[in-house]
C-alpha cells in the first residue's frame, strides 16, 4: 500500500456492514476485518452470520476477530459466543511473528484467510503459526492453500510459504501449520487469469490417521473406476496415528496456468465410495466448464487478492471461474464498501470477473 493511500484511509468514517447480506455467513466478517485492517477504516458490523443456524460469533469467528486485532492493535467492542454486532477500530498494521491457536477443530485456515491479505500489505515479512483444524469441512484445507492459492500469491510478486507440521481433523483438531508471508517489494501486481491451459499432471493422495488403510484403498478403487486414472499412481501420505482420527482424499490437477485441488473428508457413517464419488462430482463440475480458469472455491480466495492488487497498482484485472457463487457476490459487495473499484461479472460460457479502479 502506498503511504498516500494509507493517509487517505486513516481516520475516515466507520464502514457499516450488514452481516445478513448475500450468503450471510462468516466470509463477510473475515473479508470486512481484513479490509478494515488494510485501509485502517473502522468497521461497524451488525447481524453477523444472520443466515446461519446458530447466528453470531462462534469459536473460529472469535479467533478471526482476535487475530485481526492482534496484527492491528485494534480497539473493539466486547465479543463472545453468539454476539451479532461488532465495533472494530484498527490502529496500525504490524508485521511480526504471530501465534493464533484455536481450541478443538476450528478452522486454522480461515484464521489465516483473515490476516493473510493484510500481512501481504505490511512493510516486512511475517510468520503465522496456526493450530486447530487444518482439514475441515466447508473450509479451504491446508493443501488447497499451499498448492492452489500460494502460487497465485507468487504471481503477484509476494510470497506465501506453507508448512504442515501436524494434521488436525474434526472433531479432535490439534493440527499445526506455519505460514511465512512476504509482501511484494513493489506492491501486489494484478494479472489476468482467463484460461487454465492444458492439463499437465494429476496426483491423487489420501490420509488415514487412526483409520484403517483399507478406507483409502476403497476410495482409490472407486476414484480410479470413475475417472480412469491409474490406480497404481495413487499414494497414501505418511501421518502419525496420533493425528486422528481422520481421513482425507484429494486430487491435485496441475494445468499450464493454475493448479486446482479437490478433496473429500471421511466421516462416521459415510462410505469410502461416497467420499470418492463426491470428489469426482466436484471434479466433473469444474471440467464441464473448460473455459473457466479457476473453480468456485479458488475464485472466492482470488477475488480479494486481485481487488487489492488492482487498488494498489491502478491496473485492471480479470479472471474466469466455473461458477459465480453467492459467496463470491457477497465478497464483491463488501469489497466495494471499502475500496474504490468497479467490479462486474460477465455471464458467458464461464463467468468472468472484471475489476478496475474507479
Amino acid at each position: 500500500m502506498t503511504v498516500q493511500k494509507m493517509r487517505d484511509c486513516t481516520n475516515s468514517a466507520a464502514v457499516e456492514i450488514d452481516g445478513s447480506q448475500g450468503e450471510g455467513g462468516g466470509q463477510i466478517l473475515r473479508t470486512a476485518l481484513a479490509l478494515s485492517v488494510i485501509t485502517q477504516r473502522p468497521l461497524a458490523m451488525h447481524s453477523i452470520r444472520a443466515k446461519r443456524k446458530k447466528p453470531g460469533l462462534m469459536r473460529q469467528h472469535l479467533a478471526c476477530v482476535q487475530a485481526a486485532q492482534t496484527i492491528s492493535d485494534a480497539q473493539l467492542s466486547p465479543i463472545g459466543a453468539g454476539v451479532t454486532e461488532l465495533q472494530f477500530a484498527p490502529v496500525a498494521l504490524k508485521s511480526g511473528d504471530y501465534r493464533f491457536p484455536i481450541s478443538g477443530a476450528g478452522s486454522a485456515m480461515l484464521v489465516l484467510q483473515t490476516v493473510l491479505p493484510a500481512l501481504l500489505m505490511a512493510d516486512a515479512a511475517s510468520t503465522v503459526q496456526l493450530s486447530g483444524g487444518t482439514h475441515n469441512p466447508l473450509a479451504p484445507n491446508f493443501h488447497f492453500i499451499d498448492r492452489a492459492y500460494a502460487p497465485l500469491v507468487a504471481r503477484m510478486g509476494a510470497g506465501l510459504d506453507m508448512r504442515l507440521r501436524r494434521y488436525g481433523f474434526y472433531p479432535a483438531g490439534g493440527g499445526e501449520a506455519l505460514a511465512c508471508i512476504s509482501p511484494a517489494a513493489q506492491g501486489l501486481q494484478p494479472f489476468d487469469l482467463l484460461a487454465r491451459g492444458m492439463l499437465q499432471d494429476v496426483s491423487v493422495e489420501a490420509v488415514c490417521a487412526a483409520v484403517p488403510r483399507g478406507v483409502a484403498m476403497r476410495e482409490f478403487d472407486e476414484l480410479a473406476r470413475l475417472t480412469g486414472w491409474d490406480r497404481r499412481a495413487m499414494a497414501l501420505l505418511p501421518v502419525s496415528q496420533e493425528e486422528g482420527p481422520g481421513n482425507l482424499l484429494q486430487a491435485t490437477l496441475r494445468y499450464d496456468h493454475v493448479t486446482e485441488l479437490f478433496w473429500g473428508l471421511g466421516a462416521h457413517g459415510v462410505s469410502s465410495e461416497a467420499v470418492a464419488r463426491k470428489l469426482c462430482q466436484d471434479l466433473r463440475d469444474y471440467q464441464k466448464k473448460p473455459d473457466a480458469a479457476v473453480c468456485a472455491y479458488l475464485a472466492d480466495q482470488l477475488l480479494l487478492l486481485q481487488a487489492l492488487a488492482v487498488w494498489q497498482s491502478g491496473q485492471p484485472a480479470a479472471f474466469s471461474c466455473s461458477e459465480a457463487t453467492e459467496h463470491l457476490r457477497s465478497n464483491m459487495a463488501v469489497i466495494a464498501q471499502f475500496l474504490p473499484l468497479r467490479m462486474s461479472i460477465e455471464t458467458a460460457s464461464a463467468p468472468v470477473v472484471r475489476i478496475a479502479p474507479l
